[in-house]
């Protein structure tokens, strides 16, 4: 055993990050390398938003501020100031778990439903407030951000391979910080927290203290997904940096894959995010709502048929496998 892991478990990572770091040298189809971004992106922010929403099963639907004040503050401070995205993505990160004090400290106070219904109205609000703020934020229009070519010190490069070997490294960073808290005391109380909020506290969690941390770390690497996003597409607006289509992805991804798992929001953004770009370059405007009608068919059978998602199922054929293997000696 190497740090809590089977050395089966050990290869098998190993093989698959390979294949991963190998993928962009393999594929040379430029539109490939998109959607490998896309869903590499979607998986990043699923694990965010798996910390609070899947460990400690608080439905938040407004992530997307966060995500959105990575992104304006990134922007500004690179626009305004000339400083590189890299040292943006972590201000906007720190932005954002500053932010996430006070809306928590209001949205905590709810619960169920109305817990998420706050979160959502945050969101909203603070896409508002930029709408706004022209002068400082650009307003409706949003503005591009400066082509500089080949600037990797400013996180812009010439081919989509370095943006996927960016994205990649956020990926496995925000892995690393959910198997640490899985298997901390951290989790176990985010768990307890999930199931039974009032139980939690009667033998001792603090449980507003650690709905307050785990989303500060949420709301943190959602912020930096936002940065890279901006840079990835080079244009910024408040519609965009807020959209509400976040927030819902976020959640998706992580439900079908299995919320409250290590590897659920990879393989429920796998699943999904290959779907949707492949009707939609197949289909194109053919027919309208194909997406959304797909996701829907999708979230429905995982609930009726699969409610601990993709991983339950793949769980669940493992122990049979394992069940049916010959005994060793």
């Amino acid at each position: 055993m190497m740090l809590g892991i089977s050395w089966r478990n050990a290869i098998l990572l190993a093989i698959g990050l390979a294949i991963l770091i190998a993928l962009p040298v393999v594929v040379k189809s430029s539109f490939a390398i998109d959607i490998f971004i896309r869903i590499l992106l979607f998986s990043f922010i699923g694990s965010a938003w798996n910390l609070m929403g899947g460990y400690a099963k608080q439905l938040s639907l407004g992530h997307a501020a966060y995500f959105g004040l990575g992104a304006y503050t990134s922007t500004i401070l690179q626009i305004d100031f000339n400083i590189s995205p890299w040292i943006g993505m972590i201000a906007g990160g720190v932005v954002a778990a500053l932010a996430s004090l006070p809306i928590g400290w209001l949205c905590f106070r709810l619960r169920g439903p109305y817990f998420t219904i706050a979160t959502i109205a945050t969101a909203q609000a603070l896409m508002l407030i930029f709408l706004k703020f022209r002068d400082f934020a650009w307003g409706a229009e949003g503005t591009t951000i400066p082509n500089l070519g080949a600037a990797p010190l400013m996180m812009q490069f010439e081919n989509k391979n370095s943006y996927y070997y960016v994205v990649l490294g956020l990926l496995l960073i925000a892995l690393v910080i959910t198997w640490l808290i899985e298997r901390s005391w951290i989790g176990y109380y985010l768990v307890a927290i999930g199931e039974d909020e009032d139980a939690a506290g009667a033998i001792g969690v603090n449980a507003p203290k650690m709905k307050r941390d785990i989303y500060m770390i949420s709301a943190f690497l959602t912020a930096m997904a936002g940065t890279f996003y901006t840079q990835y597409i080079y244009f910024i607006d408040p519609a965009t940096a807020f959209s509400f289509n976040i927030s819902i992805e976020a959640a998706l991804v992580s439900i079908v894959g299995g919320i409250g798992t290590l590897w659920g929001p990879l393989i429920g953004t796998v699943l999904l995010e290959t779907t949707s770009t492949l009707l939609q370059s197949w289909l194109g405007s053919s027919i309208g709502g194909v997406q959304l009608t797909v996701y829907s068919l999708i979230l429905m059978a995982v609930i009726l048929w699969r409610p601990t998602g993709l991983m339950g199922m793949i769980e669940e054929l493992r122990q049979r496998y394992a069940g049916r293997a010959p005994a060793r000696a």
